[in-house]
């Protein structure tokens, strides 16, 4: 049986990550993917462009993507699959992560079972 992945970027993601990329100047960053407290739900989601890799994180290769996850974020995370979406409104990242058993309307403010967080006001 195949392990599950930590994260998974889809190719319509990793398009647009590859984009940000080359407008932001960060060909050949990283992709850190991590979760904090805070939100309104008690836990939130980054990512951002990061060149360094801590001896701890976690390493992935997906789309042409290297993606750091660290190892505090990674069980929380795990089986979470990064998509982009465009609508009329306009196009976001969207995170559907099976170990999150409630979030808030903004989608990017989540708890899990074993991990609440500390909420904020929104």
């Amino acid at each position: 049986m195949k392990e599950v992945e930590v994260v998974t970027v889809t190719e319509a993601a990793a398009f647009q990550i590859k984009e940000m990329m080359k407008q932001n100047e960060e060909e050949g960053a990283n992709l850190r993917v991590t979760v904090h407290g805070g939100g309104c739900s008690g836990l939130s989601y980054g990512m951002g462009f990061d060149r360094e890799i801590k001896e701890d994180d976690i390493e992935l290769d997906q789309q042409g993507i290297h993606i750091i996850v660290d190892k505090d974020s990674a069980p929380v995370l795990k089986g979470t699959v990064i998509d982009y979406k465009e609508s009329l409104m306009g196009g976001g990242f969207t995170i559907e992560n099976p170990n999150a058993i409630a979030s808030c309307g903004c989608g990017s403010s989540f708890r899990t079972a074993t991990n609440t967080g500390k909420p904020e006001n929104c």
